[in-house]
């Protein structure tokens, strides 16, 4: 028996992770509090993260250059830092400046199976696009959660989420909105053809 793997991703509708100008702030500026209200709920639960070398280095940045005001403090992204944590990364070095934070080396889709065997609360990357990509194609990701605000970035867009990934089929398990506008939807993916 493996345990469940969440991959968990905000998306603008034109499928970018993020953007760069265009006086954008984190969550598109289009956040609310039923929406904070459900993340925290969200990561309050038991489980493990799961994080690349290269999101968790942006994590570390934007912590470490934000004041207590900023959206990157909000409340469940504080719990999502205190959560224990797999950094799968061989440029990384230890000590990891994280809460309980495991640095292991190696390719991300051997870690993250070894991590599904053995782990005995559930999985969850935020981020991490390029792990979790290989972990789609590999079989690995039980539940794709995405959160899409309303945006178009089109020429403000980076990180575009499935920019080279395979080609899934989705079963949707399920949806909400939040605030009015925020809508999020999990999925179960399988690898198409």
């Amino acid at each position: 028996m493996t345990t469940e793997y969440t991959f968990d991703v905000f998306t603008s509708l034109d499928g970018f992770g993020a953007a760069t100008g265009g006086g954008w702030r984190g969550y598109w500026g289009k956040q609310g509090p039923e929406f904070l209200a459900h993340r925290l709920d969200q990561y309050s639960q038991d489980q493990r993260m799961v994080f690349g070398g290269n999101t968790f280095r942006s994590f570390q940045g934007m912590l470490a250059n934000a004041d207590e005001d900023f959206e990157v403090r909000d409340p469940w992204v504080t719990r999502m830092i205190e959560t224990p944590a797999t950094v799968v990364s061989d440029t990384l070095e230890t000590p990891l400046d994280w809460h309980d934070a495991t640095l292991v080396r190696g390719d991300g889709v051997d870690v993250v199976r070894r991590l599904k065997e053995r782990s005995e609360v559930p999985l969850r990357s935020h981020g991490s696009l390029a792990l979790n990509r290989s972990l789609l194609a590999a079989g690995l990701v039980d539940r794709l959660q995405i959160t899409l605000f309303p945006v178009v970035t089109g020429r403000s867009g980076a990180a575009p989420i499935f920019a080279g990934a395979e080609d899934f089929d989705l079963e949707l398990i399920e949806t909400s909105t939040y605030d009015g506008r925020i809508q999020e939807f999990v999925y179960k993916p399988t690898l198409h053809g």
